[in-house]
């Protein structure tokens, strides 16, 4: 897409055009001594941060954040039931096996993840020990710093979420140091993001001239703080997860509800303007890619969708035509002429490719296709993905006053009605519970990531998910019971013999 903000590139292309000089090594190939000798090293440097963090080390590769949504969020929720010929990385992911631990999608929010960190850890010491004295700006310095630390915060959220406890590394390190770093407990990794978070929050501006969209606002710092809250307010399932129950949804409300008085956004009338528009005004803070420019598009559109279905429309193949269709159960839940199905689910095409066309018929989603937004390949979409959006903060502060945070049921109604005002539905709100609450998530977020996490929050993730199981699952894939294990995924194959015996498996995973 047009815009140049920072949430676009990795340390291998710059923002602007203060930024054209491109023909230096990337700070993996140089000494950190030569490295951070100028400002634009520090631009650059902060650059390479939001790059690995959001967009993934390895460029093409369904490496970035919204593509780990779609593989390890998505696909394992109740809204997919993504079965092919069971050897795709996904359908592991999918049937919720055991064995796990060496799947590519389980490896790369690790490896991906720590990398991230480890730029930003570096980033933190150089700006510390010589950024005033090179920036020559100790306000740039200051939201250098605040960027930082909110993508290192970031990270560790996401690894969080995925695995429990995690090595807690807050400083740079050669590659032999990692083994002396053990898994921490989830709450104190939660108190470690929590300290990022305040500080980004309190440190970063309010907005940037246009010429900088894309960068992390002190409103994303604190929409991300509050999630970080409701996380830690879910039920633990008895496991080491992500939730601690600590009720923390008063302080969670808190953020929201700044946000939603203060911060200027407002939700778009029009579902097809959040996906289609650049920063639109339901936007608090996203992933940016720009097509057939400098290599700074994005993978995650075609990942959930059928290949024969790009080239039912006149594009090239985007991968394979192995299926991750939507689950029966989940289409069914729109009602006829809803605008966010039909505006991001495709119920069948022709794939007229040969002399012999062939008619496809069930659902998939094409919520991410933008003909406008396609540059040289599969890999090269400009197409911008929402982190967090406007309706996405007023609908999680409702489910903090649910669970007694603050606020009124009234308000509650309010939202969902509006919401559902959007999708074409007019009919009366009144008394909305938390499973309705979340029903309505499942509908207004689909494909953003959002399923499993509301699913973990919810408390009845392996309850549902078990009858999901035992309803959708015709071709018996998924043999074994879901239990609570499956909350959180195994430590990756290749943590666990590099560094052995420090670790210890998830519960319900291969050793």
């Amino acid at each position: 897409m047009k815009s140049i903000g920072l949430l676009l590139f990795s340390m291998l292309i710059l923002l602007s055009s203060c930024f054209k000089d491109l023909d230096q090594n990337p700070l993996s190939t140089v000494t950190t001594d030569t490295y951070f000798a100028t400002a634009r090293d520090f631009q650059m440097a902060v650059s390479g941060v939001y790059g690995v963090a959001l967009r993934g080390a390895t460029k093409g590769n369904s490496y970035g954040y919204p593509d780990r949504l779609m593989n390890l969020g998505e696909t394992r929720s109740d809204n997919l039931y993504a079965i092919t010929d069971g050897a795709r990385d996904w359908e592991g992911i999918n049937d919720f096996q055991s064995t796990i631990g060496n799947n590519t999608y389980v490896s790369e929010a690790w490896v991906n993840d720590y990398a991230a960190i480890a730029k930003a850890n570096l980033l933190l010491e150089k700006l510390e020990e010589k950024g005033k004295a090179i920036v020559n700006s100790d306000s740039l310095v200051t939201r250098y710093t605040a960027e930082t630390r909110f993508l290192r915060a970031f990270c560790y959220f996401d690894l969080v979420r995925w695995y429990g406890p995690v090595p807690i590394v807050d400083k740079s390190l050669v590659a032999e140091q990692g083994v002396d770093y053990p898994r921490e407990p989830v709450e104190k990794v939660y108190d470690f993001i929590i300290s990022d978070l305040e500080y980004a929050a309190a440190n970063l501006p309010a907005s940037y001239p246009a010429k900088e969209l894309g960068r992390v606002t002190k409103w994303a710092a604190k929409g991300i703080l509050a999630e970080v809250y409701m996380a830690m307010s879910g039920p633990t399932y008895n496991i080491k997860g992500p939730g601690l129950a600590k009720n923390e949804w008063a302080k969670a409300y808190s953020l929201l509800n700044e946000i939603a008085e203060k911060g200027g956004f407002a939700m778009e009338a029009d579902y097809s303007t959040i996906f289609r528009t650049e920063h639109n005004k339901e936007i608090i803070f996203d992933v940016e890619y720009s097509s057939g420019d400098n290599a700074t598009g994005g993978s995650f559109v075609w990942i959930l969708t059928p290949d024969g279905y790009f080239k039912s429309i006149g594009f090239s193949a985007q991968g394979s035509n192995y299926q991750r269709p939507l689950a029966n159960s989940f289409r069914s839940v729109f009602a006829p002429g809803d605008v966010r199905a039909n505006f991001g689910i495709g119920d069948g095409y022709v794939d007229n490719t040969s002399s012999n066309p062939v008619t496809y018929d069930y659902p998939f989603y094409i919520k991410w296709v933008d003909p406008a937004r396609y540059g040289t390949g599969r890999t090269d979409w400009g197409v911008n993905f929402p982190v967090l959006r406007y309706t996405d903060v007023l609908m999680l502060r409702a489910e903090c006053t649910l669970h007694g945070g603050g606020g009124t049921q009234s308000e509650v109604d309010d939202i969902v009605h509006k919401v559902r005002i959007r999708a074409g539905d007019n009919s009366p709100v009144s008394g909305i519970t938390l499973d309705q609450l979340f029903a309505e998530r499942r509908k207004e977020f689909f494909e953003e990531g959002t399923r499993w996490f509301d699913l973990q929050r919810s408390g009845k993730l392996v309850e549902h998910m078990e009858a999901f199981r035992l309803a959708e699952d015709a071709l018996n894939h998924r043999v074994e019971p879901i239990t609570n294990n499956a909350v959180i995924y195994p430590v990756p194959q290749s943590e666990m013999v590099k560094h052995p015996g420090l670790y210890t498996q998830n519960p319900g995973y291969d050793e």
